[in-house]
């Protein structure tokens, strides 16, 4: 599905724990008996279908005080379309971290074949800390609200001091501002909180479309809840590593990008391309090059744009941004050209600050506290001289230091270990090239999941597969899995 600007830069805005060997106490699992207790009302907002409805599920703040402050976790919901082929309910579960899946039942969900939605209740959610559930913020000033400081991109010679006092800052006003919540965001109490919404439907199992960051909370959750799962897809697949969680997914970019970009230069040197950049695709990569190091030594001037000015950074952000998806390739190519000749195209609008604050708090709280990040300046000055020299496209952005490298909370509990313990009913579906997740971290996930899972590789370019960038026959297959529960015997490849 293509995604507005807004939407886009809400996806980005950021971007587990307990592998439990024993059960959770009797007091922090849900109870084993499935029995309803939502009230549905109509749900806030504009442009949603009029069959959707929304409800609240209390959970506890801290799965390990169950008896504690509680929080809610807002919860929507379009009922399945065919009663009498209702299978059970389907759990849309949003990128991030940092995204909401709770439009997706009027949205995304509208766009899956009539057999998948008369099989299923849709069901989506915001995630704990994002708003209408019980938010959080880090109440940081605008200057930081941008994925130029979230994924921060070294200086121009590659010193990183500047990252480091960013990282200082920002993780000082998310400890001033985010209150207890902020510390018990996690992906792991995300997959807790997700089984309490599953009780509170009253589905004994739940299938889940997990995309992007979402894949390794479905991931989580079949780790964490494995009997409670029916049919899982994991569509755009992160590298499950509990060593390095987060960490690993943004160092991925070096790869996603190397990946993609042939892609993005092939379009881009095409004769009969209005926003044609070069004469030849092997062009392309040195023109980028060459441009962002002349706009280290020279920025334009950008009125209204985010950092005011279009320089080396920027350039190199927004070729990151556009290789999400192919649909986006314009953007970077316009910027090239308009950047070639001196001057910007119109600064592109942002999504409104509150919801920035929001995004950006609960995308900070999960990395942060899934996986604790190297404190050493050090360390990151010796990984982002080894990325530069190596990719020199990202030029050490993905093993730079975010704000995780002050953030003041050790992880509540280890990273979950995902295995191939548990029912073998999920379905990968990865695209060949995909600058966020790329293909070698999903291979990851595939060995992690062993025989639970069978895994649909498409050949095709672009983040999120299935029903937006992927293929005709990677799409069927997973639809034919969620209708009907028939899978691959073994992994495929689509063309």
């Amino acid at each position: 599905m293509k995604k507005t600007r807004a939407a886009a830069a809400l996806a980005t805005a950021s971007a587990a724990l307990l592998s439990l060997s024993t059960p959770l106490t009797a007091s922090a699992a849900p109870s084993a008996t499935a029995t309803p207790s939502l009230a549905w009302s109509a749900c806030a907002g504009s442009g949603l279908d009029p069959r959707q409805r929304c409800a609240t599920v209390r959970v506890p703040l801290d799965y390990a005080d169950p008896g504690g402050p509680r929080i809610d976790i807002a919860v929507s919901r379009i009922p399945s379309e065919k009663p009498a082929a209702r299978r059970g309910a389907l759990l849309l579960i949003p990128g991030g971290p940092g995204g909401s899946s709770l439009g997706d039942p009027s949205g995304k969900g509208q766009k899956l074949p009539q057999e998948v939605r008369d099989a299923y209740d849709l069901i989506g959610f915001a995630p704990r800390g994002m708003a209408p559930s019980t938010s959080v913020t880090c109440g940081l000033g605008p200057e930081d609200l941008s994925t130029l400081r979230l994924r921060p991109w070294p200086a121009p010679d590659g010193s990183i001091d500047e990252n480091l006092a960013d990282a200082r800052r920002m993780a000082d006003a998310c400890v001033r501002d985010g209150g207890e919540l902020i510390k018990h965001l996690s992906t792991a109490n995300e997959a807790r909180d997700i089984d309490r919404v599953r009780a509170a439907l009253g589905e004994r199992r739940v299938s889940a479309w997990g995309v992007s960051y979402g894949t390794y909370v479905g991931a989580v959750y079949g780790e964490l809840f494995p009997h409670r799962t029916d049919r899982v897809v994991l569509d755009s697949n992160n590298d499950p590593d509990p060593a390095r969680v987060t960490r690993a997914w943004l160092a991925a970019h070096e790869r996603g990008v190397e990946d993609t970009f042939p892609d993005f230069a092939a379009w881009a040197a095409a004769p009969g391309n209005p926003d044609r950049v070069a004469r030849r695709a092997a062009d392309v990569r040195p023109l980028v090059l060459r441009l962002a190091a002349r706009l280290d030594r020279e920025p334009i001037p950008w009125p209204g744009a985010h950092l005011g000015e279009l320089n080396g950074n920027v350039l190199r952000h927004t070729m990151l941004e556009s290789l999400y998806e192919p649909g986006r390739y314009p953007v970077l190519a316009r910027l090239i050209r308009a950047a070639r000749d001196g001057t910007v195209p119109p600064a592109p609008a942002a999504p409104p600050e509150a919801v920035l604050q929001n995004v950006t708090a609960v995308g900070a709280g999960t990395i942060c506290n899934d996986v604790a990040w190297p404190a050493s300046a050090a360390a990151y000055e010796k990984d982002v001289a080894e990325s530069r020299a190596t990719y020199p496209l990202t030029a050490g952005m993905p093993r730079s230091a975010m704000l995780c490298a002050a953030w003041p909370y050790p992880p509540r509990e280890p990273a979950v270990r995902i295995t191939g313990r548990g029912p073998s009913n999920i379905l990968l579906v990865q695209n060949a090239r995909d600058v966020a997740t790329p293909l070698a971290g999903a291979l990851k996930l595939r060995e992690a999941l062993g025989r639970r899972a069978v895994m649909v590789t498409n050949d095709a370019t672009g983040h999120d597969a299935y029903l937006a960038n992927g293929t005709a026959c990677g799409d069927r297959v997973v639809s034919r899995f969620l209708a009907t529960g028939q899978r691959p015997a073994r992994d495929v490849r689509c063309d």
